[in-house]
């Protein structure tokens, strides 16, 4: 209640888990459109397709001056909803085709991103050098198929990883070296298909062996046949299973943290992926610090502060609220679109460098804060209505069907899939992904099943995917093999995969948490799990202990508390 006081914004009328996912429906990271821009007619790549009613130009066309936002400036109309009114003025006025800052040197493929060399298909990612497939991988290099990385070379089908080298197939692995199929390590190497180990190295399945004895065991797994990999990958995840995971995966460097993979954090509850943030609520994907003070944020940060109700903004962003893709030096911004560097504005559109600004007409500043308090009173005199027949007055978000991606083109449907149907009864968007009709020059089952079986021809071929366009991922279709990525699998032994970039990346993000919360009690009780000492808060019986998790109570794993974690494993 105080935050709301503080920000002089009414309580909100949707659940925090709507409002993220009405935020979400905002976030396309990953689909790309080929198309022109609409004012080079250079061709480009966008997360817009052709068909958006509004021009989209370069990143380098967008920022310069050869363009003027304020000559779309339109005089507020008080006998129509603001909502209304903000859409026409958002159907009409230049947006930057893609997310990106820095450079991006041989990396057009790649979207929501940041000074990347040589990379391929990345996104929401940055300082990367030579990667491929992936998304939320930041200074790594010379991997592929991995999410949310940190810091690590040379590693392949991994999430949540950080610091690595030489890591495969795994989950939550810290500070380690030459690690497959394995599941919360820290600080160690050379381990195969291992749970909750710390600074170990030369375990098979957490059993330990000698240097010389490890390596000899090893010889006895082939990675380059695509069968027995599969047989090893599903035989470690079964292996995961009869181990404790902690109810939280948090960093030691937290304090009073509430969600799900929270590092660095403080006074911070109901958040998912963050680093760096301090007295904020139901905030999703902060990975630039620091972020104090915000409520319902989603994406970004980097010394943002007293936001509310915001996606994709940043870069010492102030006072913002209901904004979407605004950055760089922004303040006391309602209602804002790719506006940067400016202060003082008003439901405008790509405003770079401008105050006391409403619909991307100027005014004085007496002017401005005069008529703001009446845009507002008119706000909730005159709501705007949706599709689903809810109402928008001040204080909500922008309405989901105000966002130019499909639903199934956001990161809404990794976390909240809906089918076609239920996604336009709720008034969302959706893009029907016409079939790509790739003319494929070989069946993912005819591919060689040893990877010492290819050459250089595979380059060559046009690959159809396993699941053949009838799953829920947004099937490609087809795939090909790019050189650098043949080198790798030949270089690490590895089998090629029969999996589409998009199916590949929606099979990997199984192994990711849930975004809802759930209250249970620890599962230890001495007979889940053979614990390997007594715990003093509970010496038998079951741990009384209970907690918020993203583990749901109808979830296969084994969930423990901190203490009887940290019992078991440090």
């Amino acid at each position: 209640m105080a935050f709301y006081e503080k920000l002089q914004v009414p309580l909100p009328t949707f659940c925090w888990l709507c409002r993220a996912q009405r935020r979400f429906a905002f976030r396309n990271e990953r689909a790309l459109f080929k198309r022109k821009s609409d004012l080079s007619g250079k061709e480009i790549f966008s997360t817009y397709p052709a068909s958006v009613p509004f021009p989209v130009y370069t990143q380098e066309e967008w920022f310069s001056d050869s363009w003027d936002a304020l000559t779309y400036g339109q005089e507020y109309d008080f006998s129509r909803p603001f909502f209304e009114q903000f859409k026409a003025l958002s159907d009409k006025v230049p947006k930057p085709a893609k997310s990106a800052a820095g450079f991006l040197n041989n990396s057009d493929y790649s979207n929501n991103a940041a000074d990347l060399k040589n990379c391929y298909l990345i996104f929401n990612s940055s300082y990367d050098e030579d990667c491929a497939y992936g998304n939320a991988v930041n200074r790594c290099s010379y991997s592929f198929d991995n999410s949310n990385i940190n810091v690590s070379e040379l590693s392949y089908e991994n999430f949540n990883c950080s610091r690595c080298s030489r890591t495969f197939f795994s989950v939550t692995i810290t500070e380690s070296t030459d690690i497959y199929f394995s599941k919360n390590l820290r600080g160690c190497h050379d381990c195969f298909g291992c749970v909750n180990l710390r600074k170990k190295s030369y375990y098979i399945f957490n059993k330990p062996y000698s240097k010389e004895k490890y390596f000899e065991e090893l010889e006895k797994y082939d990675l380059g046949s695509y069968a027995e990999l599969q047989g090893i990958r599903k035989k470690a995840e079964q292996f995961w299973l009869q181990f404790p995971n902690k109810f939280r995966q948090d960093g030691s460097h937290s304090m009073n943290v509430s969600g799900e993979y929270i590092y660095h954090s403080k006074n911070a509850h109901k958040i998912y992926q963050a680093i760096g943030a301090e007295d904020v609520k139901y905030c999703q994907y902060i990975n630039y610090i620091p972020i104090k003070d915000c409520y319902d944020f989603t994406v970004y940060g980097e010394n943002a502060e007293h936001c509310y109700e915001c996606a994709m903004v940043g870069d010492k962003s102030y006072n913002l609220k209901f904004c979407l893709q605004s950055y760089s030096g922004v303040r006391d911004l309602e209602y804002a679109e790719y506006c940067n560097s400016s202060s003082n504005l008003f439901g405008c559109v790509s405003m770079r460098n401008k105050e006391y600004c409403i619909l991307n007409k100027q005014y004085t500043e007496k002017e401005y804060e005069e008529l703001v308090p009446r845009i507002k009173k008119h706000m909730d005199e005159v709501p705007y209505v949706d599709r689903a027949g809810r109402e928008y007055r001040y204080g909500e978000f922008f309405p989901a069907e105000f966002s130019y991606s499909g639903y199934n083109e956001t990161i809404a449907q990794e976390h909240f899939p809906l089918a076609k149907e239920e996604a336009l009864k709720q008034g969302y968007n959706w893009q029907d992904i016409e079939s790509k009709h790739h003319t494929t020059t070989m069946q993912f089952s005819a591919l060689s099943d040893n990877i010492n079986g290819v050459d250089n021809s595979i380059l060559e071929e046009i690959v159809s995917c396993e699941h053949k366009e009838q799953c829920d991922h947004g099937c490609a279709g087809a795939f090909r093999i790019i050189p650098q990525e043949l080198q790798f699998y030949k270089r690490f032994n590895l089998a090629l995969p029969r999996l589409c970039v998009n199916c590949r990346h929606r099979e990997r993000l199984k192994k990711r948490n849930s975004l809802r919360i759930w209250q249970r009690q620890c599962d230890c009780d001495y007979q889940k799990y053979q614990n390997i000492i007594q715990h003093g808060h509970h010496p038998e019986g079951r741990c009384p202990n209970q907690f918020e998790t993203t583990y749901s109570t109808d979830r296969p794993e084994i969930v423990y508390c901190e203490q009887c974690y940290q019992a078991e494993v440090v």
